[in-house]
């Protein structure tokens, strides 16, 4: 989807909830309030320290000639209070994946069913691209996630443990 489309669907096509929050594709110009909530993520998983990228990189990423992530966002009267970050992953064992990078509503808006709203929002994307299905990571500890998660009849494995390299490290190499 390019830009262009994702702009005009954005505008023509929101999707309306509880608490008056519509739900659309995230924008450009979406970024900066975007960041806003990544960081604010940070804090809450006791890790503001290891948002690095930029904004700039962050709105490329996003919008630039080779995207690699889309969002939903979350808006009430004109304002972003969550949104959900995702990308497409593919499985030897499963096919092409929804992979749920990130998916917050910002403090003072949960509890109003708007997480509920981005992540039906997910599964309406799911179905309609012909994805295998989504995966996400939770951590341990969020017990309020894990909650909302189990809601939703969702499988939370144990047994895999996260590896990453980042890039001073394969510099090294």
């Amino acid at each position: 989807m390019t830009n262009t489309e994702s702009n005009t669907l954005a505008n023509q096509h929101p999707l309306q909830g509880a608490g008056g929050a519509v739900i659309r594709y995230a924008i450009k110009e979406d970024c900066p309030r975007l960041m806003e909530l990544v960081h604010e993520l940070a804090l809450y998983e006791k890790a503001p320290e290891e948002v690095t990228v930029s904004l700039e990189h962050f709105e490329d990423a996003g919008f630039g000639a080779n995207p690699v992530w889309k969002a939903f966002v979350a808006e009430v009267d004109g304002v972003v209070v969550g949104f959900a970050l995702y990308y497409i992953r593919y499985s030897t064992w499963k096919g092409s994946r929804m992979y749920l990078e990130d998916l917050i509503v910002t403090e003072a808006m949960r509890g109003k069913k708007i997480g509920k709203l981005l992540f039906d929002r997910l599964f309406q994307e799911v179905k309609e691209r012909g994805f295998s299905g989504m995966v996400w990571q939770v951590l341990d500890w969020n017990q309020p996630a894990i909650n909302f998660y189990n809601k939703y009849g969702a499988n939370i494995e144990a047994g895999w443990l996260n590896a990453s390299l980042s890039r001073e490290q394969l510099l090294n190499f």
